[in-house]
């Protein structure tokens, strides 16, 4: 797994039947600052993930890719390579709380 912000949507009124009615999200995955451990900074690829818990623009998810994703409830037939499998409240790393999305 692996953790990102949501950055925003993707429409697409064409695409695979079984995806129809899917959420589509563009995820920026956070990385561990080399510099700070304790701190996330964003990488610099983006993802699209089906979203089924219905996460939104600025929250922190879990994702996985490849065939995990398809893992995912309600995936297992369905082509994706990356699914949000969770919404995080709050990251603590090194004992410092890095996010929390009560703030």
């Amino acid at each position: 797994m692996f953790l990102a912000r949501v950055i925003g949507s993707v429409v697409s009124t064409k695409k695979d039947e079984a995806m129809t009615g899917r959420k589509l999200l563009l995820l920026r995955p956070m990385l561990v600052d080399e510099s700070d451990p304790s701190k996330f900074r964003p990488g610099q690829n983006t993802i699209v993930a089906v979203d089924s818990l219905g996460a939104g623009k600025g929250e922190w998810v879990m994702f996985c890719q490849g065939s995990s994703a398809r893992q995912a409830s309600g995936l297992k037939t369905l082509p994706v390579d990356a699914a949000v499998v969770g919404i995080v409240d709050r990251v603590e790393v090194l004992g410092e709380t890095c996010y929390n999305a009560r703030d």
